[in-house]
């Protein structure tokens, strides 16, 4: 009994796993008042670049790496707006975009992150930001996915229960 319980809480993780973190949580990109690149995997920052060529927002809203790459290093010196989050995560990152958004009026953002990490990505980001978002899903490798899942739940888990508000 003990076997087929345990067994159906492992499917029951593997189900919701794949449908948070493996199934796409990403929005078309939309004009914006600002595209902003949240740090990480460095397949990010070009989505973010793209997007902005593009003319899909006037500014890049670039959140740092600890170390910073070059590639942001580089974009930073370009012009676009950089930042460190205090502190050092989604949270973080959320607590500086809500910031900096009612310093400057944004009402809408495009959002560039992970595909894994989309949905606690965009869930926190409303806490802090109240206007419209979009995320962007960048491409991520599948050989870290299995880790990234891992991680990703522990981290929801913990914002869902714990750390409820921005």
């Amino acid at each position: 009994m003990i076997r087929v319980v345990l067994v159906a809480a492992l499917l029951a993780y593997v189900a919701a796993a794949v449908y948070l973190f493996v199934l796409p949580h990403d929005d078309k990109p939309v004009r914006a008042d600002a595209i902003v690149v949240l740090a990480g995997a460095k397949q990010r920052l070009p989505v973010g670049e793209r997007l902005f060529r593009h003319g899909y927002a006037p500014v890049l809203v670039v959140s740092l790496s600890k170390p910073e790459s070059q590639l942001q290093q580089d974009e930073c010196a370009r012009g676009a707006l950089c930042f460190h989050a205090d502190p050092y995560s989604t949270r973080g990152e959320a607590r500086a975009i809500g910031r900096v958004a009612a310093q400057r009026g944004w009402k809408r953002i495009d959002v560039v992150t992970s595909k894994f990490h989309d949905f606690r990505a965009k869930l926190l980001i409303r806490r802090c930001y109240h206007g419209d978002v979009h995320m962007i899903g960048a491409p991520q490798s599948a050989t870290h996915l299995p880790i990234d899942i891992v991680k990703e739940s522990a981290k929801l888990a913990y914002q869902v229960v714990v750390a409820r508000s921005c």
